[in-house]
C-alpha cells in the first residue's frame, strides 16, 4: 500500500473561519478520499497557527490570556471541518508541545550550522502583517499599500535566516523540478518573483514588542517569527512517523510567494530536508469579482447554506464550480441552480423513479438483468467510458469536470428509463415486456450505485444514503465496485428517500 501524506494549509485564529477555509479543506478533503479509495495509506493533515502579533493584540482586547483565545478560536476552526465531514488524519496547533519542540530544535540546528545570524535591521514594520518592509513595497505615491494597515519605522536587533545564500538552488530546482507545483503557471510567477536578490529573512521578534510566541533556543528575549514557526507544522506533525516528505501541501494562491515557494522550500533544504513533492495551489472564491471575506460575505453567509440545504449540497457545489488553481465566483442563485438541477431533479429524481418502480412493480425487491438490447448496451458503454474518464480527471485534480461527467451519466440513466418506460411494461402480461420490465428495474437501479460511487469522495454521506436505501453494503474494494454486475440482485430497496427537497429560498434582511 502506496503512503500519501497531504496537508492543507494551517488558518490562523485571529478570526473566524469563512468560505475560503472551508473550500481549502473540502477540496483536500476529497482528494484525501480518492486516493484511500485508489489504495494509498493516506495520511491528511490539517490544524492552526496560534501565534503572532495579531493573536496577542486580540486576546488583549478581549481581555482574556491569548491561550484561552486560541483555544476558544480553534474549537470553531475544528468544529467547521468536523461539520463538513473533512477526514483529517491529524488536527495540529502550533501552540502543542509537540511543535513547538521541532521549532526549537531546528531553529538551534540553523543557527549553529550559521546558518541564522544576529544584526541590527533599520526599516519598517507592518503590524497587521506582522511583517517588515521594503521601499519596493511602497506604492508609486511613496504611501503603503491598505494591505499593511499602519506602517512604522523601528530599529532593533534581530535574528535573520540567509534566504539569498540559497536562492540559485531554489531556481535551479524549480527549473528541473517543473512539476513542483500545480497549476504548472504558477511556478512561472515564483520564478519571476526570484528574478530580484533575496532580502535574508527575519525569524526573530523582541520579546518587549510581542511575548506570544515560540522563544528561540539561543536567545530567550526573543520569539519566533510566526511565518517561520508556522511554516514548519508540515514537517512536525510527522516527524516520528516517516512520511515527509509531504505529497501535496494545498494552500490558496496568496500565500504562494513568497512564504510556500521561497521560504519553505529553503528553509527545508538548509536543514538537509527535501522539500514537499508538490505544492497545490487553489484560487479565490470571488463575488462581484472580488476576493469574498468576512466583510464582503454580503447579506448571505456561504456557510449558512450548510444547515439549510445539507453539507453534502455545500460540498457537491464548492467542488463542482471551482476548477482547482483558477478563481471562482459564488452567488446563492449559482448555488441554487445545481442544487435544483443537477442534485434535487436529476440525481433525486433517478433515487425516487428506482425506489418507486421497484416498490411498485417489484415489491420492493430488485430483479436480474435479462436482456440486453440496443438501449442497455448504450448505457453500459457510457458507463465504462464515463468511470475510465472521471478516475482519471480526478488524478489530474479536475474534479469539477468528474462531477460534470457523472451527472452526464445520471440525466443519460433518466433518458433511458423514459426510453424503456417501466410503467407502460408493467401494465402488459407479455413475457418479454416483463423480462424487459426486469431488466429496466435492474439497470436504473446499478446505473444508480455507480454513478453514487463515483460521487463517493464528494458527496459520502449522500452515497452511504442511496447505498442503503438500495439495501446494498459496498465492498472495500472501490475500483472492483465500479464494475457493472449482478451486485444488487436481490436487494430490498426501501420504499423512498428525500435526499434534495425542494429549497426553501434564502432569507433576506428585512
Amino acid at each position: 500500500m502506496k503512503s500519501f501524506y497531504i496537508t492543507t494549509a494551517i488558518d490562523y485564529v485571529n478570526g473566524s473561519p469563512h468560505l475560503g477555509h472551508a473550500y481549502e479543506k473540502v477540496l483536500t478533503d476529497v482528494i484525501a478520499r480518492f486516493r484511500r479509495q485508489m489504495g494509498d495509506q493516506v495520511h491528511f493533515l490539517t490544524g492552526t497557527d496560534e501565534h503572532g502579533q495579531k493573536v496577542q493584540a486580540s486576546a488583549r482586547k478581549r481581555g482574556i490570556d491569548a491561550q484561552a483565545f486560541v483555544d476558544e478560536t480553534a474549537a470553531e476552526f475544528r468544529a467547521l471541518y468536523d461539520k463538513l465531514g473533512v477526514s483529517y488524519d491529524d488536527f495540529i496547533r502550533t501552540t502543542e508541545p509537540r511543535h513547538k519542540q521541532v521549532v526549537r530544535d531546528i531553529l538551534q540546528k540553523l543557527f549553529d550550522a550559521g546558518e541564522i545570524y544576529r544584526a541590527e535591521y533599520h526599516g519598517f514594520y507592518s503590524t497587521r502583517q506582522e511583517q517588515f518592509l521594503q521601499e519596493k513595497d511602497r506604492l508609486p505615491d511613496g504611501s503603503w499599500p491598505e494591505i499593511f494597515g499602519e506602517v512604522s519605522e523601528i530599529v532593533e536587533p534581530n535574528y535573520f535566516f540567509r534566504l539569498r545564500k540559497h536562492q540559485d538552488w531554489l531556481i535551479d530546482y524549480l527549473k528541473t523540478h517543473e512539476d513542483f507545483i500545480f497549476p504548472k503557471y504558477r511556478q512561472k510567477q515564483v520564478l519571476e518573483f526570484l528574478k530580484e536578490p533575496l532580502n535574508d529573512l527575519c525569524v526573530s521578534r523582541p520579546k518587549e514588542r510581542l511575548e506570544w510566541g515560540i522563544p528561540l533556543p539561543f536567545d530567550e528575549g526573543y520569539v519566533t517569527y510566526v511565518w517561520f514557526d508556522a511554516l514548519l507544522n508540515y514537517y512536525s506533525a510527522v516527524v516520528d512517523k516517516g512520511l515527509w516528505p509531504a505529497d501535496y501541501n494545498v494552500i490558496g494562491k496568496d500565500i504562494l510567494v513568497p512564504p510556500h515557494a521561497v521560504y519553505w522550500p529553503i528553509m527545508l533544504h538548509a536543514c538537509g530536508l527535501p522539500p514537499p513533492k508538490s505544492l497545490l495551489v487553489h484560487g479565490w472564491w470571488l463575488q462581484s469579482g472580488a476576493k469574498m471575506s468576512k466583510s464582503t460575505g454580503g447579506a448571505v453567509n456561504p456557510l449558512d447554506l450548510i444547515a439549510q440545504f445539507g453539507v453534502d449540497a455545500f460540498r457537491y457545489f464548492l467542488i463542482r464550480e471551482m476548477n482547482v488553481g483558477q478563481d471562482s465566483e459564488f452567488t446563492v442563485e449559482q448555488f441554487l441552480v445545481r442544487y435544483n438541477s443537477e442534485l434535487a431533479n436529476n440525481l433525486g429524481n433517478l433515487v425516487n423513479r428506482t425506489l418507486n418502480m421497484t416498490t411498485r412493480f417489484a415489491a420492493g425487491v430488485l430483479p436480474a438483468a435479462e436482456v440486453v438490447e440496443d438501449p442497455e448496451r448504450e448505457l453500459h458503454e457510457l458507463w465504462t467510458r464515463t468511470r475510465d474518464e472521471v478516475i482519471s480527471l480526478a488524478e489530474g485534480f479536475q474534479f469539477h469536470t468528474g462531477i460534470e461527467r457523472t451527472i452526464a451519466f445520471v440525466t443519460a440513466t433518466n433518458a433511458y428509463i423514459e426510453k424503456r418506460a417501466p410503467w407502460k411494461l408493467g401494465k402488459s402480461a407479455e413475457p418479454k415486456d416483463q423480462a424487459l420490465l426486469r431488466t429496466s428495474l435492474a439497470t436504473m437501479a446499478e446505473a444508480l450505485r455507480l454513478a453514487v460511487a463515483l460521487l463517493q469522495h464528494v458527496t459520502p454521506g449522500t452515497t452511504e444514503k442511496i447505498n442503503a436505501v438500495l439495501g446494498y453494503q459496498p465492498g472495500a474494494d472501490w475500483p472492483a465496485e465500479l464494475q457493472w454486475g449482478p451486485k444488487l440482485n436481490g436487494s430490498k430497496v426501501a420504499a423512498a428517500l428525500v435526499l434534495f427537497p425542494r429549497p426553501v429560498a434564502p432569507d433576506k434582511p428585512a
